[in-house]
Order: structure tokens, then sequence, then C-alpha cells
């Protein structure tokens, strides 16, 4: 019998071996370790991935037709039958001692027949069906409980909820069934008790109604009901959201106490002349983003705010402004985009604003000739140049600024964390301005830029329409070609996107290059066409686009080189060819190269085949709704908060272990309000209480987010 040992912070689960436990040997300590799992407190962090409810798993003999059950019974045959065309049907008889059920796949033999062997326990749900009178479910959910027998299942007890674990299967040898990983998480409560120290103060845990830290480890490994279950994942979730938000906020609070970013104090020439040559009204939403960038870089601390609108809203204006008040006090600006073609843009766009306040703007990329390149570094070293606009190539070891004042970070999110933070060290604490016409959810923005002050353009310029939306199959495509010469022919123009450059073998998909050649033929030679791609040189890119924006292109033939920065007010036709490749964001930034007139535009999303159901759900919210910002939801929620951003962010996604920042939005909110009350009150985490916060903090989360400091 082993001997009880309590828990302690210094001890007992963060360092004691798992093979204390009793029926650990050296192959299962093995396996463990390849789940990460090699002291106790390891083990008792191995949450259950889901529960099986043993009060509604019912017998065979009790089985009703048309009713969705759980069945927990042995397997007692194994079938592959041969079916027409070449197809082959899996069959598994299942006992539970008071009938035989019979389980049906009519696909996927080849990788079934190895999850089931005769004597497997197997607990199965899905709907019954009777044929005769021998009960059956088709593609059942199955879960292989151990391979044991049916009448082994000790852990089943009447009325409880059985905790089913991940499969470790690191180990031909030594693999560790969901059973027999409980058997060893009850083993280690009975001889060491999870007496956990808190890692909440008593007095919020309470007011929040949580459980206690030992209680919760208990719960979440062994429910007593839905309701205690529920509370311990609680406890854990708001613990987790807690601490992630207490980075965020820690972050911010030190980056507002530091008054040492350089002040712009003075807003005169540039910005004034800035906003009497504009040839339009501004909106009332970039005159709020302006004011609130404003008020960062006059404050003193650094600015660190993320810049959100949807495509066509007017960022970049809001962005000139900035730079323009960077100029009036004597400071360069920075505007770093992620791609080239995108820089150039970029670089045109400003170019347009500067030459009329008399101030000198650069490019700068990695595909510039030496000279010009060395030309605009030593200009820029020497203060010849007030703004510079260019890709990653800003941030290499031989840029220097003159005084450097502002960074503008476009598209944010394809950037990695460093290759942001290079920028930023060109100087000594520059003020930053991230921007993203990628709209972001509000639980990612909460979730993952919640250090950041965010300011929203929920506006658009006006008189420009909302942009029609069609999905047409590949057999409409004549159409949808004979409509972009009607267009044409009234003086607009039109863009065809695809998603490749050349022709892939392994893909059905018609590429840029070849379907370019094909156009030429289908398409009235009076429609001046051009071709664009990311594999072209720099040159010709920029003779393209230049011809396309000057009007003397009519046809823009591309890849979705095209799909940000491109601001043609004449173009009012997109058309994208196997649309049912494109994510759903892409489809977005592409639909938003037209509509920045005040004529009707179009967007025609062409599909082939039949596309599968993410597609089809991508193509239809594209069709209902030009909102960025509930497209960004609809995006998130298919493909989860990390795919979203991509894998380059900082933050809480990737860190989460139990907690979703899109299903638990409520409870990161009441988190998030708790991280950041006790940051205001106690930034150093000093008082009386908040010790326990601050220790819990270093060691879990100081290592994974470097960016904050506690003193």
């Amino acid at each position: 019998m082993q001997k009880t040992r309590k828990i302690t912070a210094d001890g007992g689960p963060f360092d004691i071996p798992v093979t204390e436990l009793r029926g650990v040997g050296p192959g299962k300590a093995a396996a463990l370790r390849q789940s990460g799992i090699v002291t106790v407190a390891d083990l008792y962090g191995y949450f259950p991935r889901r529960y099986l409810d043993r009060r509604t798993v019912k017998s065979v003999a009790s089985l009703r037709d048309g009713e969705q059950v759980t069945v927990v019974g042995s397997v007692d045959t194994v079938l592959r039958e041969k079916g027409g065309r070449g197809r082959s049907r899996f069959k598994v008889r299942l006992s539970d001692g008071s009938g035989i059920l019979e389980l049906v796949w009519f696909r996927g033999a080849s990788y079934l027949s190895g999850s089931f062997r005769p004597g497997d326990t197997v607990a199965v749900h899905g709907k019954v069906g009777f044929f005769g009178r021998l009960p059956q479910m088709q593609h059942p959910e199955y879960e292989r409980l151990d391979g044991g027998t049916s009448g082994d299942l000790d852990l089943f007890h009447t009325g409880a909820i059985v905790p089913l674990y991940p499969s470790s299967r690191h180990l031909k040898k030594a693999t560790i069934s969901s059973r027999s990983m409980r058997r060893l998480v009850r083993n280690a409560m009975q001889a060491f008790p999870p007496l956990f120290p808190e890692n909440l103060p008593e007095e919020l845990a309470g007011r929040c109604g949580l459980l206690p830290l030992g209680q919760a480890y208990r719960t979440i490994h062994f429910p007593e009901s839905p309701e205690m279950l529920e509370k311990a994942l609680l406890r854990f979730k708001w613990t987790e959201l807690f601490y992630a938000q207490l980075y965020f906020a820690l972050r911010r609070v030190s980056v507002r106490d530091r008054k040492d970013a350089v002040r712009f104090n003075r807003s005169g020439r540039h910005t004034a002349a800035l906003y009497r040559t504009l040839p339009f009204c501004m909106t009332e939403a970039q005159k709020n983003a302006v004011r609130e960038i404003y008020r960062d870089l006059r404050s003193g601390s650094r600015m660190n705010r993320l810049l959100q609108g949807d495509v066509g809203s007017g960022k970049t204006l809001v962005a000139m402004f900035a730079m323009a008040l960077a100029a009036d006090n004597g400071l360069q600006a920075a505007f770093m985009a992620p791609t080239e073609i995108l820089a150039f843009q970029h670089y045109l766009s400003i170019r347009r604003f500067t030459e009329r306040l008399g101030l000198k703007t650069g490019i700068l990329t990695g595909r510039q000739q030496k000279k010009e390149r060395r030309e605009t570094l030593t200009s820029l070293e020497e203060g010849g140049l007030d703004i510079v606009v260019g890709t990653h190539a800003m941030i290499e070891e031989g840029v220097r600024f003159r005084k450097l004042g502002l960074a503008v970070i476009d598209e944010q999110h394809r950037f990695g964390v460093l290759q942001r933070k290079a920028l930023q060290e060109k100087s000594h604490r520059p003020h930053v301005l991230l921007m993203t016409a990628t709209p972001i959810p509000r639980t990612l923005t909460m979730g993952v830029f919640g250090d950041l002050d965010v300011t929203v353009i929920d506006g658009m310029p006006g008189g420009r329409k909302p942009v029609v939306t069609g999905l047409r199959h590949e057999s409409e495509r004549a159409e949808v070609l004979e409509f972009i010469r009607e267009e044409v022919g009234k003086g607009r123009q039109a863009y065809i996107v695809y998603p490749l450059v050349e022709e892939s073998e392994k893909m059905d998909i018609r590429a840029a290059t070849e379907s370019f050649a094909q156009l030429r033929g289908e398409l009235s030679p009076e429609i001046r066409m051009e071709l664009i791609h990311g594999q072209m040189p720099s040159a010709e890119k920029e003779r393209v686009m230049n011809a396309f924006r000057s009007r003397e292109v009519d046809l823009l033939v591309g890849t979705t080189v095209i799909e940000v920065g491109v601001d043609v007010a004449n173009a009012t036709v997109m058309v994208v060819e196997h649309a049912e490749r494109f994510g759903l964001s892409q489809l977005h930034q592409l639909r938003g190269r037209v509509g920045r007139g005040d004529c009707q535009s179009y967007c025609f999303l062409v599909y082939g085949g039949a596309p599968g159901n993410q597609a089809r759900e991508r193509l239809r919210a594209m069709e209902r709704t030009n909102d960025g910002f509930r497209l960004s939801e609809i995006d998130a929620s298919m493909r989860g908060a990390g795919n979203v951003l991509g894998t380059e962010q900082s933050g809480t996604v990737s860190g989460l272990k139990v907690a979703d920042i899109e299903r638990d939005y409520d409870i990161m909110c009441s988190a998030r309000k708790a991280a950041f009350a006790l940051a205001e009150r106690d930034p150093g985490l000093r008082e009386p209480g908040h010790c326990m916060v601050r220790d819990y903090y270093r060691r879990h989360y100081h290592d994974r987010f470097t960016l904050a400091d506690i003193a």
C-alpha cells in the first residue's frame, strides 16, 4: 500500500515522479513521458477530452427504433464485406450480454479494420435502426475503452460520469488506454491528494463563484454530476483566461506608465496642409481614429494601437495624418507592408499626398537595384527622407534612421512578433500603429491583442454602393465574360483572379498564365488585357499596375498579388475563378478591390464541381453580406481562432489548454475585468494576498509571455 503524502507548493506534485505510482513501470513511464506526463502534477493536468455519462448507456435488449443512445459492449465479430463498384462494407457485432448490436460503416474499411479486435470493450453512440430483429447503428461514433471484456467494467459505476482521456499511442508496446489512465489518476489521488496551493486570491475566487483548486482537480477527473463538472471547468477556464489577460494588463500598464516616448507636441504646417488639400470629406469614423491616435502621440507614453477597418474604409489616410504629425515634430515615419507589390501600392498612394505637403518619401524593398537602395539608405540615415515605405527589408541590419518616431505596420497579421519588434528597435521606443484590413472578431481582439488600444473605422466613404456578389458555376462562365464585355463597353475596368500561376498536374485549377492566353481568344480584341503575378520582375509589375491605374488596361488578369493595396475607383467587376479554393478572408479582400467609386460594382465567385460543405458555406456567406466584421466571425467559427490568425501571432490562442476564446467569451470578459483591475491597483503584485498571483505567473506564464515584466 502506498504512503499518502501531502502536496505542497515546493514539493509534492511538482517533483513526485509518476514512477512512484502503483502499476507504472519503465514502459508505461516512457509512454507517459511522450504525452508530457513526468510528475504527478503533470498527470493531474492531463484533463479528459470528453466524458461518457453512464446514466445514458442502454442495454442492447432495451433499444428502440430511432433513438440516439450509447451502448457499451464487447466486440464479438469483425467482418469486412465486398460491395458493388469495388467498395466494401465494414461490420462489427457488439455484445453486452443482453443481445447483439450490429455496427456498419459503408466507407473507411481499411482504417477501421485496425480499430476493432474481438474482445475489445467499446462505447458506441448513434441512431438505432432495426433490420428484422437485429438492431443496427450506421456510422456510429465509437470509443475504445480497453482491451478487456464486457464484464470488466469496474469503473463504469451506475450513475457515474466517466472521463475519457486522449489515447496515448506513442509507443507500440506501451499504449495507455483511457481506462488505464483513469486507474492511474485514481491511484494518484489516493496516494497524493491534490492539495494544490491556491493560485487565486481567496476573495477573488469567492466573488466569482469559483471552486477551490483541489476540489476542481478532483472534479474534472471524476465528476459527481454534470453541474459539478461545469463548475470545475469554469474554475480552470477562468483561471487560464485570467492569467492570459493579466499578461495584457501588466503590459499595458507598463507601456502607459513609462513616460519615455517622444512626445508629439507640435501640429501645424503638414497636418493642416494635408487636411486642406483633401479632395473629399473624411468620414466621422476616420476623424475619430485620427483624434485617438493624436491623443496617444501627445501623451508621452508609447502608442501601441491597432487600427481595424474593412477594405476601403480609409485606414491609409488615417495613417497619413499620423505620419504628417511626425513630420511636424521633426521625426521620421516608417510604413512596413508584407509584400513588395503592396508596399509599392502604398508608396504610390502615400507619395500622392506627400508631394503636395513638401515631404520626401522613399521606398525600400529587397529587390531594388543596388544604387537605388544605397541612395535610399543614405538619405534615410542623414534625414533626407521624412517617410519610408517598404517590406521586411526595412528591418535588416544595415538600415538606420536619423530619428524614427512612428512605425506603421500594415496587414500586421502577416508579420511575426519578432519582425514587428525589429522595426520598433530601429529607434528608442517609437510609437507603433498596427493596421489590418482583415476585420478581427471581438473575441480574437480581446484574446490576442488584449494589450493594445483598438480603434475601429466602422464607416465607409460616402457615395459608395455595396458590391453585388453572385455565385456562378463554371458552366456559366461565358455569361460572366459577357458581363465583363458590357462593363468595359461602358468605360469600366475589371479583374479576373486565379489561385495559381501555372497549371498544376495534381489540381484541376485553371491557372493564370494558361487562362490569360485563352481569354485573348474568348474576349473581344478591343479589350486591352494584362497579366500580373508574384513571380514577375518588380519593374514589370510596376508597369502593369501603372497602366491599369491610368486606364490603359481594361482587364487585369492575375493571382492574389492584387488581394490588397490596389485602389482603382474605375474598376467595377471582380471575377474569382475556382472561388471554392480561397479562404473567406481572402475572398473578402479580393472583393474589396472593386466598389471604390460611385458606380455599382459586382463580384462573381466562379466555382467548379461540387464544393465541400465548408466551401459552400464560405461562398454563401460572401453572397449574403458585405460586412467584413460579420464575415470574420463566420470565418473564426469555421476555422478556429488560431487558424484565422496564422502561426506567427503571439497571445493566448496557442497557449490555452481548457478555454476557448470564442465559446468562453463571457468567461474571458469576467477574467479580463478582474485582471485589469488587479494590474491597475497593484502593478508589481506586491500587496499581501497578491504574492501567490505573482509567483504563479512567473512559474507558468512569464517564460511564455516574455514581453511583460513584473518588478
